[in-house]
This record gives C-alpha cells, sequence and structure tokens, in this order.
C-alpha cells in the first residue's frame, strides 16, 4: 500500500464517523418524535400527510398489525411501479419515446427497486423514460430505504419497551424517515453533484459530432436528484447502465469521495442512533467497532489482491494493466477497491468499476460482504436490523457457554426469538444456495454465461447472492434479462427482503411484550472489547460455514488456477 492511498483510505474512514455521529443523534430525535430544528420546515408537511392519508399519527400497532401495513404498503408499490413501466409509452416525460418494457423484466424491476436491490437487467438511459425514472424509480429509493429505516426503529423499540404489545405506527415511521432524514439529506446531496458537473434536466438526447467524424448519442436526463438517494438510501440503481463509472454520474475524484460516504453514512450514523434510542451509548459503540473491524479487514483484503493484479496479463508485458484491468482508470485502484467493498458491504449496489473484471479474491470479498447478511453495516435500516439478530445469536451462545438465560438489554432471548432468528439467518441463505444450484444444472441458467468454469459459477452465485441479499450489483458477464433470470432472482429479491423483516418484526413484539430484569453480578456485558469480538466473529463463522463450499468451487479455486496459469 502506498503511503497516498493509505491516507485516502484513512481519510475517508474518518470523515465518514464525524458525519455519521452527529448524524446519528439526530437520527435518534426523529425517530422518536423530538423536536428538531428541521420540524418548522417538515413538520406541517408531516401533518399534512397524515391528515391527507387519514393517518392517526398517536395510534400505535402490534407487530402483526405493523407487518400487514408494511406488506400492504410494498406490494401496492409493487403493482403500481409494474403498471408504470407498461405504460411508459403514453406517459409524459418521454423525449426518447421509449415504449413498454417487457412484462418480466418490468416485474423484476418492480420488486428489485421495491426491495431495496435495485438490481438492473437493463440499460436505463435506453429503456427509461423520464417520468419511469422519477415517479418509479426515485420514489422508491426514497421509502424502499424508509421502510427498512421503520423496521430498525420497531426492533429497537422491542427492547426497550416494557410488557406492551405495541411496537410504533409504520405510517409514521416512514413518513418521518422520508420526510426528516432522507429527503433533506438527498437535497443536499443533489445540490453537490451538480456543484460537481453531474446532470440534471429533462432535455433530450443530444447527437454531438466525433473528432473521427461519427455521430454520437448523449443521454441527458435528472440525474443528480436520483444520483443523491439512491447512494444515501443504499439503493444503486443507475440513471446510467455504466452506474457510478460514467461521468455525467460521477464526474470528479470529490464526487467519487461524495458518493462514497451517502453509501455508508446513515448506515454507520444508525448503529449509533441505537445507542441513544436504548439510552446506552456504548451499545451502539461496540456494534459500530465490530462492523467497523470486518468492513477495514475486508477493504484491505479487496485492495490487496488488486494491487497485485492478474500475473497472467503481466506476462503480456503491457506495465500497469494487470492492476487497472476493470479499474475506474480516474480514481485508480484505491478508490474502485474501496467503493466496491462498501458498497457490498451495504445494500447499495452501485459501482464504479467493473466486479466481474476483479481478480477472483477481489470479487470474493464483494460476494462475501453481501453473503454476510448485511452486518458490515449493511443497507439503511436493512443493516442495523440484520446486525441485532447476529448479537441475538451471540448472547444465545454466550449464554451457553456460561450457563445461563441468554440476556440483552436486559430482556431474556429464548426459544421464540432465537427461531425467528435463524429464520433470518437461513432465509436468504436458502434463496442464494438454491437458485444458484438451480440455474447451474438447467439450459436456462448456464446459456446466460460468458464464461465457464469456475467464473461461470461465480457469475451465478453472485446473481442470487446480490438479489437475496438486496444488494443489486452483478458480474457483468452474465446476461440476466432472460425469462428464467427474471423470474427467479424477483422471487429471490421478494423472500430474501420480506422473509427477513417478518420474523424480526415477530421478534419486536415478543421483545416488547417481556419485562425488563435489571443487571446483576452474572450479566454477561455486551459492551466492551470482548462481544464486538465475539460478535464479529459469530458473523464471519455463521457466513464462513454456510458458503464455503460454493465459494471454494467459485472464486476460490479460480485464484489457486489462477496462480498456476490458467484463466476464464
Amino acid at each position: 500500500m502506498t503511503a497516498n492511498d493509505f491516507l485516502q483510505l484513512g481519510f475517508y474512514l474518518v470523515v465518514l464517523v464525524l458525519l455519521a455521529i452527529p448524524l446519528g443523534r439526530y437520527m435518534a430525535k426523529v425517530l422518536q418524535g423530538e423536536q428538531t430544528l428541521i420540524d418548522r420546515v417538515m413538520g406541517p408537511l408531516e401533518r399534512l400527510v397524515y391528515r391527507v392519508s387519514g393517518i392517526d399519527s398517536t395510534k400505535e400497532m402490534g407487530w402483526k398489525e405493523y407487518a400487514l401495513a408494511l406488506m400492504a404498503f410494498n406490494l401496492l408499490g409493487i403493482v403500481t411501479l409494474f403498471i408504470l413501466q407498461l405504460a411508459q409509452g403514453i406517459l409524459p416525460f418521454n423525449p426518447q419515446g421509449f415504449g413498454a418494457m417487457r412484462w418480466d423484466l418490468a416485474l423484476n424491476t418492480a420488486v428489485s427497486f421495491v426491495t431495496n436491490t435495485n438490481w438492473q437487467a437493463y440499460s436505463g438511459e435506453s429503456t427509461m423514460s423520464y417520468f419511469t425514472q422519477m415517479a418509479g424509480m426515485t420514489v422508491h429509493n426514497f421509502v424502499s430505504a424508509a421502510t427498512g429505516i421503520a423496521v430498525a426503529v420497531a426492533l429497537i423499540r422491542g427492547f426497550t419497551r416494557r410488557q406492551t404489545k405495541s411496537i410504533g405506527n409504520f405510517w409514521v415511521d416512514l413518513t418521518r424517515a422520508v420526510l426528516k432524514i432522507l429527503l433533506p439529506l438527498a437535497i443536499v446531496g443533489a445540490l453537490l453533484l451538480v456543484s460537481q458537473g453531474v446532470i440534471q434536466n429533462l432535455s433530450p438526447y443530444l447527437t454531438v459530432h466525433t473528432v473521427q467524424g461519427a455521430n454520437q448519442t448523449l443521454a441527458m436526463g435528472p440525474v443528480a436528484s436520483q444520483e443523491a438517494i439512491k447512494e444515501l438510501g443504499t439503493n444503486g440503481g443507475g440513471f446510467f447502465n455504466a452506474n457510478s463509472a460514467h461521468p455525467f454520474e460521477n464526474p470528479t475524484p470529490f464526487s467519487n469521495l461524495l458518493e462514497m460516504l451517502f453509501i455508508l453514512v446513515i448506515p454507520v450514523g444508525l448503529t449509533f442512533t441505537f445507542g441513544h434510542m436504548v439510552k446506552d451509548i456504548k451499545q451502539g459503540r461496540v456494534i459500530f467497532i465490530a462492523a467497523l473491524m470486518l468492513l477495514v479487514i475486508m477493504i484491505g483484503t479487496t485492495y490487496s489482491s488488486e494491487i497485485a493484479g492478474n500475473p497472467l496479463i503481466s506476462k503480456i508485458g503491457i506495465t500497469g494493466a494487470s492492476v487497472m484491468e476493470g479499474k475506474e482508470v480516474r480514481f485508480g485502484v484505491v478508490n474502485s477497491a474501496l467503493f466496491a467493498t462498501i458498497t457490498t458491504v451495504t445494500s447499495s449496489g452501485a459501482v464504479n468499476a467493473m466486479h466481474d473484471s476483479l481478480t477472483p479474491l477481489g470479487g470474493l470479498i464483494p460476494m462475501l460482504g453481501i453473503m454476510l447478511g448485511e452486518c458490515v453495516f449493511g443497507g439503511v435500516g436493512a443493516g442495523l436490523y440484520s446486525i441485532l439478530t447476529f448479537v441475538i445469536l451471540t448472547v444465545f451462545i454466550v449464554g451457553l457457554m456460561v450457563g445461563r438465560t441468554p440476556e440483552y438489554l436486559g430482556k431474556k432471548i429464548e426459544g421464540f426469538e432465537m427461531k425467528m432468528a435463524v429464520l433470518v439467518v437461513l432465509i436468504p441463505s436458502a434463496c442464494i444456495l438454491i437458485g444458484s444450484s438451480l440455474a447451474s444444472v438447467i439450459p436456462a441458467g448456464t446459456s446466460s454465461l460468458a464464461n465457464s468454469g469456475p467464473h461461470g459459477l461465480s457469475e451465478m452465485l453472485y446473481a442470487f447472492a446480490s438479489a437475496s441479499g438486496n444488494n443489486g450489483s452483478a458480474f457483468a458477464g452474465l446476461n440476466a434479462n432472460t425469462y428464467f433470470y427474471n423470474l427467479a432472482l424477483a422471487t429471490a429479491m421478494f423472500v430474501g427482503r420480506f422473509g427477513v423483516i417478518l420474523p424480526l418484526l415477530a421478534i419486536s413484539g415478543s421483545m416488547a411484550n417481556k419485562k425488563i430484569a435489571p443487571v446483576s453480578a452474572g450479566t454477561f456485558q455486551t459492551t466492551g472489547g470482548i462481544f464486538a469480538g465475539l460478535l464479529s466473529g459469530v458473523i464471519v463463522i455463521v457466513g464462513a460455514l454456510t458458503f464455503f463450499p460454493a465459494l471454494a468451487l467459485g472464486p476460490i479455486v479460480e485464484q489457486l488456477l489462477m496462480w498456476a496459469g490458467k484463466a476464464f
């Protein structure tokens, strides 16, 4: 690692933490209904939303009612977004005259954006009208992220409330998350991106003459507004097919830094929000430390592999080719490795380099980041509720070791909570492994591969991991716009999202109904370095035990063969 690369990584992490700490405190105030400065502007708008929608903001919900409201809202979102894509040819703000999308692609895309996955089996600039991008994709970038925040805060209430059946009001949590957290940040973010040259217009596409005398069409559109919320909401679906590698989405080194900060600032901030909401800052801090340790290790591994490059390309004699192949040449290896890692430990999926071109080990880390279940900070809201699932598993294991009933924040972890927590871990894992195994043995799955051997398996494994983990990035060598992949991945996205959320809401309802036991001499401390290490270890061990055989057949064996002189 060069001194310059080390400084860039260190600067990014320091700025990220300095932004996340006050943001976490602010989000805690918003989600607990406390007064903030922004209430002067957003308070009247929030009350207007309740009045127009007929929402009683004072009414609390049990976990089943909360889950029903959440599912109804998201299912309606899938239906409306599906119809919008089929009807875009007759709707306004369509200067290029794009017609209806094929039904299976429209369904896949609708499920993708509603579940915060933003898997894109299409090229946005050649498929979507401005109206579809704004009224469909951008809107769901807000509400899908807000849904994740709502589930996280409902789970926190389960830990903090005593002997009650209510865990909050979904509509209130959703509205506050959009109006007071995501929208203000997205407005500031979009203005910063515009200042760097990210385009924001409704103009028809431009045709320009190149120096070679040919004509080239340049896509226009409302890019900055979608770019800001796609990163802040850890959505990742880009206006352009090249995503953040496109100069209209990510034109400067400063815009690249901004986008990387946007991806992680809310997930990191939510760990501090947790500490404030449970009235114990140390509880949030230990979660932050556990996730940060894993993040630093993963960044270091990806960077080390990519800076070493592919020895097979080095033998050709092209200086630097083995290092820069597949990278964003404007920003260098360190920024491509950093972007690839943080976008996959969260549910973002935005890219500024092509993951299919990473070295096998460099591609393994982003894949593993998704497979770990969004526990290394993870997506907006989704990361916090996922890592709290592993907290439950960790205190249960510790309880078995010391011979005590496991407790967390004074609440006993019993059989029901463990069953639900195990479901949260198993459901996405099953979607990844079953989907990948099916695709690997039927012609509809293998016919889309651009590569044979272990790299081809990695392409399928990455696709189902990305879908089931609600990430959205891809190994570009797989043609996913087929009936099989559109429907199979849509199923994985839906089950991977709501198959996790529903058990977590059940945990919240169960925990809220329990007493809080006072701390005693035998209570295991969950605020120290020992617990942070145990939590990190449980996350890695569960991921390793679940996915090591599949990873061994894909990127691991490909790395070994690459060192032996064979490529795929």
